[in-house]
């Protein structure tokens, strides 16, 4: 867990940040999508054979290792201050990243571990992907979104969520509803 997490950090930022710059939108728009990152830190937890508090550690270590790896990317590619890495919106990224990879990461370990808890963890990343297209929904129309560009990515975080919820979709929708209310609150509009 030592080298893995950071280094899941350091591949995610980084291929993040190409993502986005030379994949055209609709699916660019997965490389700012909150929940692809949250996703990515249930994958690397459940792929691994770590214990709860590993993977909690593992998944916040990986999301914030991600930020400064995201910007660094940018300043490397199209020449972006370096100082973006460290400033205060990087720092509020950093922050959600604790709070993301925390649940995502103890999500990732539940997912492996047979038991009531275990079916709640696999709707996770469904109940993620919808709930950041409900914001993408809510977003329709805004004259900072436009219409379509929300629309389209909702429509590929749904059928993403749809994929990866086909063993628990019934637990994923109220999880949704849920992380619909988190990201709210979090200042996600």
């Amino acid at each position: 867990m030592i080298a893995v997490a950071p280094l899941a950090g350091l591949l995610l930022g980084f291929l993040d940040f190409v993502w986005i710059k030379y994949v055209p939108y609709p699916l660019g728009g997965l490389g700012n999508s909150t929940a692809v990152w949250a996703v990515a830190a249930f994958l690397l937890t459940r792929r691994s054979r770590w214990s709860l508090p590993a993977s909690v550690l593992g998944g916040v270590v990986m999301l914030v290792v991600a930020v400064p790896a995201y910007y660094l990317a940018a300043a490397l590619i199209q020449n972006d201050e370096l100082s973006n890495a460290y400033a205060s919106y990087a720092l509020i990224w950093m922050a959600m990243g604790v709070l993301a990879g925390a649940i995502f990461g103890a999500g990732g370990h539940l997912a492996r571990v047979p038991g009531r808890r275990q079916r709640v963890a696999i709707a996770l990343p469904g109940a993620v992907l919808f709930a950041e297209a409900a914001i993408e929904l809510r977003r329709a129309g805004d004259p900072s979104y436009g219409v379509a560009e929300p629309l389209l990515l909702a429509a590929i975080l749904i059928a993403l969520g749809l994929v990866v919820s086909r063993r628990a979709l019934l637990l994923t929708v109220p999880l949704a509803a849920l992380g619909f209310v988190v990201f709210s609150l979090t200042g996600f509009r």
